[in-house]
C-alpha cells in the first residue's frame, strides 16, 4: 500500500493508520512492513539511525530483534509517545514511523547504537589503536638511537663527522643536554602513531584479503605482499611529518650552522619546506626512494617475524613475552640489513633541499652513483651500527607491544 502522493492534505484515524504501516494486511506490523514503508516513493523522511537499527536487522537476519506489533499494541504504543490518535496529520509520520521501528525492530538503546559500536569494537579498530600504541611507545625507547643515526646518515664528505656510537652520544649530550637525544622525538611520535597504526592494520587487512578459503595462515609470497603493501599504505599516509623530524633531528647538530637562533617547530618547517622547496612537492621529496626501501622492509619484517615466532614459540609457551621481543628485534636486524642503503638515500633526499647541505641528487641512480664514488660503497652503510641499536629494540618492543594490545583488546 503506497503512501499518498499529496500527504500534506490527509489526516488518519488510528486504524486506516495500522492498515497503512500493515503493507501484507496480515495483521501485524513486522520488520517486513517496516521496510515496505519506509521504501515506499512518498514515505516521509525517516530518522538515519533508524535506517541504520532496519539494515542492521535485516542484513543480520537477527529474530530476537523482531516483535510484531498487533492493533492494540500499536494504539497503546502511540498513546505512551503523546499521539493524538483520534486525528492523525501529515506531519506526524515520520514520527510515528521512528516509533513504531524502534518498539518492532527494538532499536533503542543498543540496535541504534550498534551500527557506531560495531565500528569502534571491530578488529579493525583494534589494530589500529594496538598499532599507533605499539608505535609511539617504541620510538620514544629509542630516540636517542635514532637521531644519531640520522646523524651520521646525512652527513656529507665535506661536513663536521660525527664518528663512533659513544662519542657521537656524548657530543649531543654537551651540546644540547637531554633534550639533543629526544630532539625531533616528538614529530616521530607524532608519524609513528599513524604510521605504525595504518601498517598494522593495513596488514592485517590485506592478510584477510589475500588468504586462501579454508587456510589459516598466508603463504610466504602472499605474506611478503601483504607487507609490501601495508608499508605503501603507511608511508603515503605519513610521509610529510618523517620528512619534517629528519629535519628538525639535524637543525640543532652541529651539522648544521646556527646562530643561536630560535630553531622552528613542526608546524614553522612544515611552513618553511612549502613556501621555499616546491610547495606539497617539497613536503614529498624522497618518496620513491622511501617507498622502494620500506615495501621490502616491512614485507621482510613481518614475514621473518611470522616465521620466527611459529619456530620459536610453541602454543603453550610460558616464555612467550620474552620470545616475542627475540623475534621483533631479529626480524627488525635482517630487515633493515637487507634495505639499510635505500633507509640512507631516504634522508639524503629529505635534507638536499636545505642550503647548508654539500650535495644535490637528480634522482635515486644518481644518487647511488654519486654517493659510490664520492664517498666510497660504505657510505651506504653509514650509521648502520646504531640502526642496528636503535632497530633491534625498537622492532622488539612494536611486536610486543602491539602483541600485547591485541590481547588486551580481545582483536583476532
Amino acid at each position: 500500500i503506497p503512501f499518498p502522493m499529496n500527504m500534506n492534505s490527509n489526516s488518519w484515524n488510528l486504524r486506516q493508520l495500522f492498515g497503512l504501516f500493515d503493507q501484507n494486511q496480515d495483521g501485524m506490523i513486522d520488520v517486513q512492513d517496516i521496510v515496505a514503508v519506509c521504501s515506499s516513493p512518498n514515505a516521509p523522511l525517516v530518522d538515519q539511525a533508524t535506517l541504520r537499527g532496519i539494515k542492521y536487522v535485516v542484513e543480520n537476519n537477527n529474530e530476537a530483534c523482531h516483535q510484531p506489533l498487533a492493533f492494540s499494541e500499536f494504539a497503546s504504543l502511540l498513546d505512551r509517545h503523546s499521539i493524538m490518535t483520534s486525528d492523525i496529520k501529515s506531519e506526524h509520520l515520520g514520527k510515528i514511523i521512528d516509533i513504531v521501528a524502534t518498539h518492532t525492530l527494538s532499536v533503542p538503546s543498543s540496535t541504534k547504537d550498534s551500527y557506531w559500536l560495531n565500528i569502534v569494537a571491530s578488529d579493525t579498530m583494534k589494530h589500529l589503536v594496538a598499532g599507533g600504541v605499539a608505535g609511539a611507545v617504541s620510538r620514544t625507547v629509542v630516540s636517542p638511537m635514532e637521531r644519531m643515526k640520522i646523524l651520521f646518515q646525512v652527513q656529507g664528505p665535506n661536513m663536521p663527522a660525527y664518528t663512533g656510537v659513544w662519542s657521537t652520544l656524548t657530543r649531543m649530550w654537551k651540546e644540547e643536554g637531554f633534550k639533543g637525544f629526544m630532539r625531533g622525538n616528538g614529530t616521530n611520535v607524532i608519524r609513528m602513531i599513524p604510521y605504525s597504526a595504518s601498517q598494522f592494520a593495513a596488514y592485517e587487512q590485506f592478510k584477510t584479503m589475500l588468504m586462501k578459503k579454508g587456510n589459516t595462515e598466508l603463504d610466504t609470497p602472499s605474506r611478503l605482499l601483504a607487507g609490501a603493501l601495508a608499508g605503501t599504505v603507511s608511508v603515503a599516509c605519513t610521509y610529510p611529518l618523517d620528512l619534517v623530524r629528519t629535519r628538525l633531528s639535524i637543525q640543532s647538530a652541529t651539522l648544521v650552522p646556527t646562530a643561536n637562533t630560535r630553531l622552528p617547530g613542526i608546524r614553522d618547517t612544515i611552513k618553511l619546506i612549502h613556501a621555499t622547496e616546491g610547495g606539497l612537492r617539497g613536503l614529498y621529496r624522497g618518496l620513491w626512494p622511501t617507498t622502494l626501501g620500506v615495501a621490502p622492509y616491512v614485507a621482510l619484517n613481518f614475514q621473518c617475524y611470522e616465521v620466527l615466532k611459529d619456530y620459536m614459540i610453541p602454543v603453550d609457551s610460558n616464555h612467550g613475552n620474552i620470545r616475542k621481543l627475540f623475534c621483533g628485534a631479529l626480524a627488525g636486524s635482517i630487515a633493515q640489513t637487507i634495505i639499510y642503503p635505500l633507509d640512507v638515500l631516504r634522508r639524503r633526499f629529505q635534507v638536499s633541499g636545505m642550503n647548508t647541505m654539500d650535495y644535490k641528487y637528480n634522482g635515486t641512480w644518481h644518487a647511488l652513483t654519486t654517493m659510490a664514488k664520492k664517498e666510497g660503497f660504505k657510505s651506504l652503510y653509514r650509521g648502520l651500527l646504531p640502526n642496528y641499536l636503535k632497530v633491534a629494540p625498537a622492532m622488539g618492543v612494536t611486536f610486543y607491544s602491539y602483541e600485547l594490545c591485541k590481547e588486551f583488546m580481545h582483536a583476532k
